[in-house]
């Protein structure tokens, strides 16, 4: 009935359990993220062991000084997998450093060049760079964008949603000094909305402060719910539904079968 759209599995202390829990938890797919070229592989393998598990190949902008022709390449022939839904995480951050800026802004633009090359949809890491982020997505004409785990302004996600971009909330919302967050919950459009976990970071409550695993996203659901003053259920199948349409799941579950 739920949808993780974007859980690091393959961090977890044990990545198999992680998904049997998940599922015994109501979560019916998963999708996996890569933060680099090393990723690709082992990411890959854990999807082929489990149905109803997909991934995402890109390089993260905090490992983008090691992207190269050869990882493009890379993500290029990987993407012919029946397993890969999607190109991220991409983006920009610039949280801890913003002396590679350059750097980061050309290694986004190739992986969304990449996706568009693909017909691939783009799975976006913005951190403090809401400005650049937005100018490169619209200058490169970038189709299909997820923003994941969104942080940014209520304002900010209508520009974006007015553009066609969908948005990503995941334990954050469920703090209790995360305003922001909630704002955006009650205000985006619930089409334009999905969840996740972004696991193992960014437990939601009342497990902060533990590993983040995707058998808390209902945590989340329900807090979502509890904010629009709608059914936990109506969240679950308007969340499910924009990731299956987003990430064309439903052709991959019929390949599966």
């Amino acid at each position: 009935m739920l949808i993780d759209t974007h859980a690091h599995i393959y961090m977890l202390e044990n990545p198999e359990m992680g998904i049997i829990e998940a599922r015994n938890s109501g979560v019916d797919e998963i999708i996996i993220p890569s933060a680099s070229e090393a990723d690709f592989e082992p990411i890959l393998d854990l999807c082929h062991r489990f149905d109803k598990t997909y991934a995402l190949l890109g390089v993260h902008p905090e490992d983008c000084e090691k992207f190269s022709d050869s990882t493009a390449k890379k993500i290029i022939e990987f993407a012919k997998d029946e397993k890969v839904v999607g190109i991220g995480e991409i983006g920009l951050d610039y949280h801890y450093s913003k002396e590679n800026k350059d750097i980061q802004k050309n290694c986004f633009i190739n992986q969304i060049e990449i996706a568009k090359m693909l017909n691939l949809p783009i799975v976006v890491h913005d951190r403090d760079a809401h400005f650049d982020t937005l100018e490169i997505l619209k200058s490169t004409n970038a189709q299909n964008v997820l923003l994941h785990c969104y942080s940014g302004s209520v304002e900010f996600m209508k520009e974006c949603c007015s553009l066609g971009y969908k948005i990503a909330l995941g334990g954050v919302v469920t703090f209790k000094n995360a305003l922001e967050p909630k704002r955006v919950a009650q205000e985006v459009d619930i089409n334009d909305l999905m969840l996740e976990t972004d696991c193992p970071y960014l437990t939601p409550h009342p497990f902060r402060g533990q590993e983040n695993s995707p058998k808390y996203i209902g945590f989340t659901a329900k807090e979502i719910a509890k904010l629009r003053n709608i059914t936990y259920d109506s969240v679950c199948v308007a969340t499910s539904n924009n990731a299956r349409k987003f990430f064309r799941l439903s052709d991959k579950i019929e390949e599966e079968i």
